[in-house]
This record gives structure tokens, sequence and C-alpha cells, in this order.
């Protein structure tokens, strides 16, 4: 509820209403609904089995849709296709995804991973690529999930006559009461997703058993598929060498591994886990990845096989009574319309709920990093705009892709496959820092895997790639244009003095603090005299007047906010220096005077010399490298930072 405002003031209108419930939480972007993947306090940790059937949503549901897509991309290999897919999810990404739970125990994935081992600017640019590659994950995941409900809706016999042709629609419908989820608030329901994986797998393993005894009471579709793929291939070396080249087709069938990690979080530790050693949640998620790729291999294996066996090659096809809802097809086929209807409602449930954990991992995804580049507007922090945002995206991504299951396969497994190769090229770099030459070569061959499965899926199906670009140049695109934006803003979080730094202000607690902004270059006695005469002279400043000088030393000038350490030395037994280490010279200067100001109640002032050069160019100097034209761009900081001119500190130059 809002606070009352005071006496005789105006109600505030439907605008500042509506504009109050939609920045809701603006300053504070953790007090929102966090979704599935936030960060939940220590307390509320639960077992991994139940955080498994969280990253179930993602995981498992891609059953509803895997089956049919498989059998489109590989047709009478997709066992065999499908038993590749599985031996490199159990020999490849399960390994690889062990070891980012060991390295990033915090939720934040392998992105992480490679943000720690690349900095500048090239680091940035990197770590941007890989969230508009995951957005594309994420994104389809929204809008894949939304158009395999549609199908189920749309091909169950009670419901066909009335919806057929309203596919579109539908999907829009689905992905709006997604966002409307979101816009309301949206809280943890590990325990509905308990519910619904549980029904789901329960319902599949009925399927899967009724398709095997199928099967059994028909041994001749086994035989006919083993002439027709001998007929077709030749012998195994052939269907062999052909599943490898086709398994890529299959990635949808890897999803769900970026998300294990990113609900780590979650999961229940040890009494004695640390945030820096949480050994217990560490256990936890590698019993949670080991578990969920278990029980999904059994379930690839078995349903690409009943599937391929038993459903027709043309209703496969788009249009086809299986696309898209293979076992879906077998449900109603062999177990009847009731069970078949059942089958569909828990499809429905679980797909679109993946929906909502997919929107949950962008909430949560994006305002990790952007913000600590100063690559986010400013609205971003809070919950609703981004909903909105997300949710005008999916609806393009739908329209684009008229809905199609089949169509967005190709761009889901991109954003999967990149995701995976980002990991295990991660693991690889970690596993040689650690001196692990076996791990090291393990992982090097894997990370080869995943690259190439990644170039064919690309090369087959460039529309990943496309929507990954248009996602990445959004980003890139909004990130720089909000960090020109924000280019003035104080961006220092804390100013925190050693007991040098410390006397030294405290000296000036009655008088007014004078500093030099200095460039430090040998640090010599000859320059510091220099520069003390040169700025008495400038500025005419008393002989009798103390200067301190101030230094500051670019370290990454690519990252926006940080704490600001003041370190304090005597150098030649009678210049007073305050060093600072900062990624913005300017920045860290009007911080400095603003805490000094507070400290002492004192003006403080500082005295510069102009650059020299074209003031453009050092206006890119300073967005580029923290550096540039440093004396207006202090004095505009300050301005921003603080509107009484009365009380700004003083800046001079000469």
């Amino acid at each position: 509820m809002a606070a009352s405002g005071p006496v005789g003031a105006s109600p505030p209108g439907r605008g500042q209403r509506f504009r109050a419930w939609l920045l809701e939480g603006l300053a504070d972007r953790a007090k929102q609904h966090p979704g599935p993947h936030a960060q939940p306090p220590a307390e509320q940790g639960r077992p991994w089995w139940r955080v498994m059937c969280l990253t179930g949503l993602d995981y498992f549901s891609t059953l509803g849709y895997q089956p049919g897509i498989a059998a489109l991309a590989a047709g009478l290999l997709s066992p065999v296709a499908t038993v590749v897919l599985v031996v490199v999810t159990l020999g490849g990404a399960l390994p690889v995804y062990r070891r980012v739970a060991r390295e990033s125990p915090h939720g934040e994935g392998s992105i992480a991973m490679l943000e720690r081992l690349l900095s500048f600017w090239q680091g940035k640019l990197f770590v941007l690529a890989l969230l508009g590659f995951a957005a594309t994950d994420f994104m389809i995941t929204i809008t894949l999930s939304a158009a395999d409900a549609t199908a189920h809706l749309v091909e169950n016999p009670h419901l066909h006559d009335a919806l057929t042709g309203k596919q579109v629609l539908i999907t829009l419908v689905l992905v709006a009461l997604l966002g409307g989820v979101f816009l309301k608030g949206f809280s943890e329901a590990i325990g509905l997703a308990v519910v619904l994986v549980a029904v789901y797998l329960a319902l599949n393993v009925v399927v899967v058993v009724t398709g095997f005894v199928q099967v059994l009471d028909s041994p001749h579709v086994v035989t006919d598929w083993s002439d027709a793929l001998t007929a077709e291939h030749g012998n195994v070396v052939a269907m062999v060498g052909v599943a490898l080249v086709t398994f890529p087709k299959l990635a949808l069938g890897l999803s769900g591994f970026e998300t294990g990690v990113a609900v780590m979080p979650h999961i229940e530790g040890d009494p004695e886990d640390t945030e820096e050693q949480p050994t217990g949640r560490i256990r936890g998620a590698r019993k949670l990845l080991t578990t969920a790729a278990l029980i999904m291999s059994v379930f690839l294996i078995t349903t690409s096989f009943i599937t391929t066996l038993l459903i027709p090659k043309e209703a496969f096809e788009p249009g086809g009574e299986a696309n898209g809802r293979a076992l879906a097809y077998l449900a109603h086929e062999y177990l009847g319309n009731t069970f078949g209807s059942i089958y569909d409602l828990s499809t429905i449930a679980i797909l679109w709920f993946a929906g909502a954990s997919a929107m949950a991992g962008m909430l949560n995804l994006l305002p990790r990093y952007l913000p600590r580049y100063g690559m986010a507007p400013h609205w971003a922090k809070a919950v609703r705009p981004m909903v909105i945002v997300l949710t005008l995206i999916a609806f393009l991504v739908t329209w684009i892709f008229d809905a199609s299951v089949d169509a967005q396969g190709g761009a889901y497994a991109t954003g999967v496959l990149v995701l995976i190769s980002s990991a295990a090229i991660a693991v690889t770099i970690a596993a040689r820092a650690a001196r692990q030459r076996g791990w090291t070569i393990g992982f090097a061959i894997i990370a080869g895997v995943f690259l190439y499965t990644t170039a064919l899926n690309i090369a087959e199906r460039p529309d990943g790639v496309k929507i990954g670009a248009c996602f990445i140049a959004a980003i890139v695109l909004v990130s720089l244009l909000s960090r020109l934006k924000r280019a003035f803003e104080l961006r220092v979080t804390d100013v925190v003095f050693d007991e040098s730094a410390e006397r030294f202000v405290r000296d000036y607690t009655h008088r007014p603090l004078r500093l030099i902004a200095n460039e430090p270059n040998n640090r010599d006695l000859a320059e510091y005299q220099e520069k003390k005469r040169q700025i008495r002279a400038d500025n005419d400043i008393p002989a009798e007047d103390d200067l301190v000088f101030v230094e500051v030393t670019v370290k990454d000038p690519s990252e926006f906010e940080a704490v600001l350490t003041v370190h304090g030395e005597v150098l030649h037994e009678r210049y007073r220096v305050l060093s600072l280490e900062s990624s913005s010279v300017p920045n860290a200067l009007a911080a400095l005077l603003l805490t000094v100001r507070d400290r002492t109640g004192q003006q403080p002032h500082i005295y510069f010399e102009w650059t020299e050069g074209n003031p453009f160019a050092q206006f890119l100097r300073f967005f580029l490298f923290g550096q540039g034209e440093v004396a207006p761009v202090t004095r505009e900081v300050l301005r921003e930072a603080e509107p009484d001119r009365a009380r700004r500190p003083r800046v001079h130059v000469g």
C-alpha cells in the first residue's frame, strides 16, 4: 500500500498510479518476485530432487515435442541418432556441467566462468554475445513451449474442429497469459513443479510401456523397420555415420543443463556450508544433473524407438496428427481419448510452466550482468517493464515463425548448443589452469564435439544464428546507448579509506582540502615539484595553503560500478598523495570529493590542467578508456550527483 501524502495534497492521478505500479521495486530489484531461478535465503534450501523438478520444467517438458522433431530430422534413424545424442549427453554435457557446478556454485553458470577469464571490453562484448544466445535459448523456450502446448490443444479430438487454424492466436494468448502471471507477481513454485513433473513422467511411463507392449504384440514392426534401415543405408557403419551427422538436429534433448546450474542456490546444503565453500550444495547439484540426465536419456531412447516404429511417417509431417506431439498421438491411439486428453492436459501444463521458468531465467540473467556493466536502462531494474518487453519479443518471434514447433526447433537448438559449447570451453580452460592434464584433454575433446555439433546445426538451420544475432545486436545496441546515457552518472558504490588516507582527510575538518589532480608518470621528486609550482601559478594559490595530490590509476575501464579504495602515502618525505584505482578517473575523483565534503563538512577544491586534443576524441577516450578530458567530465559528474550548487565541490582548471 502506498504511503499517504501530506494533508491537502491531491491524490495521485491514474497515470501516476500506473507508473508507480509499473516501476514498483525500481530502487531494489532484489525485492521483486524473483521466480524459480532467483537465489533464496539459505534457510529456504530444498532437497536436490525437488529442485530437479524445477529444472525438469525445461528439461523433461521437451518430451512433448522432441520425439516428433527427431523423427522429422532423422527419419528411420531416429532411435540410432537418439542413442548418439544420449552418449553425447552422458559422456559430454553431464561431465561439463558437473564441473560448472563446482566452479560456479552460486547460479551464475558458465557465462560467469568465462567472464572471469576475460577483461576489458572484449570480455564484456563476449559476455553480451553469450547473453544473446542465452536470450535465444530462453525466449524460444517460451514460444516453442507455447506453440507445442497449442499443438496439443488443437489436435485433441474434442477441440480439433473448434481450434483448427487458430494456432497463432492461441499461442499468443498463452504467451500473454504467461506475461500476465509475471505482471501480477510470480512466486516460487517448486511444490507445483514437483507435482507437474511427477504426473507428467508417470503418464509418459504409461505411454512408453503401452508402446512396447504394442511392439511385442506386433513384432513385424521391428523387422519392417530393420529391413527399411538396411535398404536405405546398407550397413551398420553407414547408419552410425549418418546418425553422427544427423544427431545435431536432435540437440533439443540437451536443453536443461544451463537451467540445472542456474537453480543451484535453491539446493539445500550441509550445515557447515559457507558461501565460499558450499560443498553440500555442489554435491546436491551434481546429483540433480546426473539423475535428470539419466532419466531423460532413458525416455529419449525409449520414446524415439516406439514413435518411429508405431507412427506412420506422414503423421510426423507439418499438419500431421503426430507433428509436435508424437507421444500424445500414441496416448490417444492406444489408450483412448480420455487418457489422451489427460495426457494432453498434463503436457500443456508442463509446457506452459516451462515457459514460466524460461521467463524467470531471463529476468534473473540479464539484471545479473547488464547493470554491473552500466548497460541497462534505468527501468530495467524493475520487473514489470522487462516482462512487457520480453512478452512483446515473444509475440514477434511467434508471429515470425507462425507458431510452428518445427520452425523454431533449429533456433532453440542453436541457443542450447552455443551455451553448452561455451561451458565446455570454460571448463577446459579451468582444468588447464588447475594443471589437470587428463581433464583438460577430455574437456577439450568434448568442446570439439559440441563445436562441431553447433557448426553443423547452424549450417543446416541458420535460423538460430539469425535470431541469436538479432538478440546480440539488440542487447549490445541498447547496452551501449544506456551506458552512453549514463556516462556522467556517479557510479562508485562506496568509498573506503585506509588509515593514512583517513588521517589526511581528518586534518581538514576545519579548513578546505585542496587537491591537485595528477596523472602519475615517474612519480619522482621533479614531477611533484613542477606540478605543484604550475598549479599554484595557474590558480594564484597562496604559498601557505596546503596541497594534496590525488592520483587515479585506471584498471578495467569497461567496468561500471565498483567500490573505491583510497590509499594515503607520503612521497619524497614531503608530498601527501591519495592514490585510487578505478574504471573511470572523473568518477573516482567526484566520489572522493563528495565523500571528503560529507566527512569534513568543508567544501573541497580540486585543480586540473586542460587536456590538449580534440574534445570529441577526448570524450571517446573517457567513454571507452575512463580517461580523456577529465576536468569538465568530473564537474559534470558532480553536477548530476549534487544539484545544489552551494554544496557542490569546487573544480578549478588552469
